[in-house]
């Protein structure tokens, strides 16, 4: 089994491609090295590089770092090795002697030369090696019955590899995470993807207590004289109808927009009705510009060399975040329609999912906005490619590292976006904050035990948040765990330290 035949099983533009290669090589690397008493670690996510050989592999002698790459000669390689000079001091790896770059891809003279220019100007302290498909041939050459199974395995040597890698100190990978993302924002190449957990922050309704509340607004407008019912009352049935009830959200949008509006077009009676629940129904309790919309913002404060956040990409319909960017004297451009552009000195804020602002006389051109409330406007966004809101989400995933707050990381149409996006690189580049489930929360309900089996419950859990970690791998996004809520404003604000 030669490397060509196991390309002949990749789709070289899939995007999974680059990790099916990886999993063999890592596979293949581990057999070999193991056959010549040889360490090898390639713990998967390490935040330096690909994998470890501590006395180096074949002819290669002393401490070796492996970067796979699925093609060198696409990849800009200046900016690889700057990277690489950069995790060097910002993620405390261990010290190594070479670099070793694994392609399965033939690699051209022009690369060979762009790689002895850049290593002759930037003189880096480790010498710089490439193994290409002849190389790696040897290698399987060696290891013939051992790379066939690899080669007939590799989806199942993926989960295992993820879910039963050890447990880690995920704390401490935050950090390393947040020190590679402050990075990209010192750099400026640096976008917000905002989703309802920003506005729950602020006591802004979430998206079933906002659609019961216009369900039962709508059927008790049917009652018309029969039965008083008031606020109070709305409020009781729709938390009660939160309580025991839970049906299709976009579905139950549709039946919605089709009770208020008689027309086929989302009327401005039907807003106006979205709009007032939104805000009546806010929670008072909390402050309207939270802890986690101020630290948001803080960071779009431009700095004396120039802004760094590029452009703040929300799924909410409120202004919450507008308003804290007129108390920070932030200059903005609300962008919801396709026939809107901000000025270069402006930072956009791009409503790819509709645009509700409290008072709508403060903008202009509302009518405009593709309101994504009903199914019939997600589906219009999701099947048109060419939609403005499709293109915003995915020139700010192709151009830039992007920050996700707030966000489930579960709507199908983001996860595909990112999923194109991710197509032609084989790192992750972006972050998402996600909640991770601590033991006591899954093996408790209210203080009673539910689960008895701990120690169990705990590997089961570990299990899952490595799967979890490979899945969003997979859409170009690391993860940046948190176990409490009022953890994000505080790790936002570490960027900016």
């Amino acid at each position: 089994m030669l490397i060509d035949d196991i390309l002949k099983k990749l789709e070289i533009n899939n995007s999974r491609s680059y990790y099916t290669f990886e999993t063999f090589i890592l596979n293949l690397l581990k057999v070999h090295l193991q056959k010549n008493n040889k360490p090898f670690d390639s713990s998967p996510r390490r935040m330096g590089f690909d994998a470890f050989a501590p006395e180096g592999l074949e002819d290669i002698k002393g401490p070796t770092q492996i970067e796979i790459k699925f093609n060198v000669d696409r990849y800009p390689l200046n900016r690889f090795i700057d990277n690489i000079l950069n995790r060097n001091i910002l993620a405390h790896i261990e010290e190594f002697k070479n670099l070793l770059i694994i392609t399965p891809t033939p690699i051209s003279n022009r690369t060979r030369h762009r790689l002895e220019i850049i290593t002759e100007k930037e003189k880096p302290p480790f010498d710089i090696l490439i193994w290409g498909p002849e190389e790696v041939n040897k290698i399987v050459s060696k290891n013939r019955k051992e790379a066939n199974d690899i080669a007939n395995n590799l989806f199942s040597l993926r989960i295992e590899s993820a879910v039963t890698r050890q447990a880690v100190d995920w704390k401490k990978e935050r950090e390393s995470r947040l020190e590679i993302l402050k990075n990209f924002y010192q750099r400026g190449q640096f976008s917000f993807f905002l989703g309802a957990g920003v506005s729950s922050s602020a006591g802004m309704p979430d998206w079933n207590t906002l659609l019961n509340s216009l369900f039962v607004t709508y059927l008790t407008n049917e009652f018309d004289n029969e039965l008083k019912i008031g606020d109070a009352d709305i409020n009781q049935i729709v938390n009660r109808l939160n309580e025991i009830d839970e049906p299709s959200a976009l579905m139950a949008a549709r039946y919605l927009r089709k009770g208020l509006d008689k027309s086929d077009t989302e009327s401005k009676e039907f807003i106006k009705a979205i709009t007032k629940n939104l805000y009546k129904l806010r929670n008072t309790k909390k402050p309207i510009d939270s802890k986690l919309i101020k630290a948001i913002v803080e960071l779009c404060i431009p700095k004396r060399t120039g802004a760094k956040v590029k452009s703040v990409v929300t799924y909410n319909f409120d202004d919450l975040i507008e308003r804290q960017l007129i108390k920070q004297s932030i200059q903005f451009h609300s962008i919801y329609s396709d026939d809107d552009f901000n000025d270069p000195d402006e930072l956009p804020v791009y409503h790819v999912h509709g645009f509700l602002p409290e008072n709508e006389n403060d903008y202009e051109g509302l009518d405009k906005s593709t309101l994504v409330f009903s199914e019939e406007g997600y589906h219009l966004i999701y099947s048109d490619a060419y939609h403005w809101s499709n293109l915003v989400q995915l020139s700010n995933l192709r151009d830039n590292h992007c920050l996700m707050v707030g966000l489930s990381m579960t709507d199908p149409n983001l996860r595909r976006l990112l999923d194109i996006s991710s197509r032609n690189t084989d790192k992750t580049k972006h972050f998402a904050f996600m909640k991770r489930i601590t033991k006591e929360e899954f093996t408790e309900d209210k203080g009673k035990k539910v689960i008895d089996n701990i120690d169990g419950a705990q590997k089961f859990l570990d299990r899952h948040h490595n799967l979890n970690e490979e899945i969003m791998r997979e859409l170009g996004v690391s993860i940046i765990w948190y176990s409490d809520y009022d953890e994000i404003p505080v790790l936002i604000k570490q960027i900016l330290k």
